[in-house]
């Protein structure tokens, strides 16, 4: 039986005339669209735009919150109470979930962005209280975690439906959290070394660490980041592996 894999990716990171990524060659290749929400990156014209394109592919849409964090792009780690938190998430989720209507689409994943995502997968309550901020307005959404970590947990002990995320493009410690973009190698720029890296570990269903540790892992999506110059290159090599290791790339469904 052919395994299929989701293959998702950042993108609606521009601003106004600022131009981050190349979504659209993107969205020819990947099955599911994680869409900044205007407080890490992006802005309406661009959550509209990129909205529209993923429908146009049909390409699966989620909602990528992240820190109020325009300068920082969302990687700065900022301690904000847990209840405003929650409201930070809701308010990036509900905007999403409009534009996603209007474009003709519906958002059926929610995908934290950047130091918000790091710190959830270190730290399950604060996961669990943006989780629950996000199926508060939409509860059959999927909730995508990075696997074997806090996230994965909080989605577990919240019932909530998930899928289960590795990185192409990341390197990985031995607790299955992403290693620091500040220490080289934590970003892989080699598109054979990513391919070759992805149909190992989904073969195995486990994360390989860069001490070369194997950690049973549920992988359900890959993520290529959006925002590195070599991400359609990535997303294209991943995606060829795979298929030539009968590995067929295919959202996951919503609901």
């Amino acid at each position: 039986m052919t395994r299929t894999v989701d293959l998702n990716a950042d993108m609606g990171e521009s601003f106004g005339p600022w131009i981050m990524g190349r979504d659209a060659d993107l969205l020819k290749i990947v099955t599911s669209a994680n869409i900044a929400c205007g407080f890490h990156a992006g802005d309406p014209d661009v959550m509209a735009e990129t909205m529209a394109l993923a429908v146009k592919n049909g390409v699966g849409i989620g909602a990528h919150p992240g820190f109020p964090d325009l300068r920082g792009f969302g990687r700065y780690r900022i301690q904000i109470p847990l209840d405003q938190l929650a409201n930070v998430v809701r308010y990036q989720v509900s905007a999403a979930q409009g534009m996603a209507r209007v474009a003709g689409g519906e958002m059926r994943h929610v995908k934290l962005h950047g130091a918000l995502g790091n710190m959830t997968s270190e730290d399950q309550e604060m996961a669990k209280v943006c989780y629950s901020a996000a199926l508060d307005i939409d509860p059959d959404l999927y909730v995508m975690v990075l696997a074997g970590t806090a996230q994965q947990r909080a989605a577990e002990s919240l019932g909530a439906n998930f899928a289960a995320e590795i990185f192409a493009d990341r390197a990985y410690n031995d607790d299955a959290t992403l290693v620091d973009r500040r220490f080289k190698g934590a970003v892989i720029h080699d598109a054979h070394l990513a391919a070759k890296r992805m149909v190992a570990m989904v073969q195995e269903g486990a994360i390989i660490t860069e001490s070369g540790k194997r950690i049973d892992a549920r992988i359900d999506t890959i993520c290529m980041h959006g925002d590195t110059p070599e991400a359609v290159e990535i997303a294209r090599a991943v995606r060829a592996a795979l298929e030539t290791a009968g590995i067929s790339a295919k959202a996951f469904p919503h609901g």
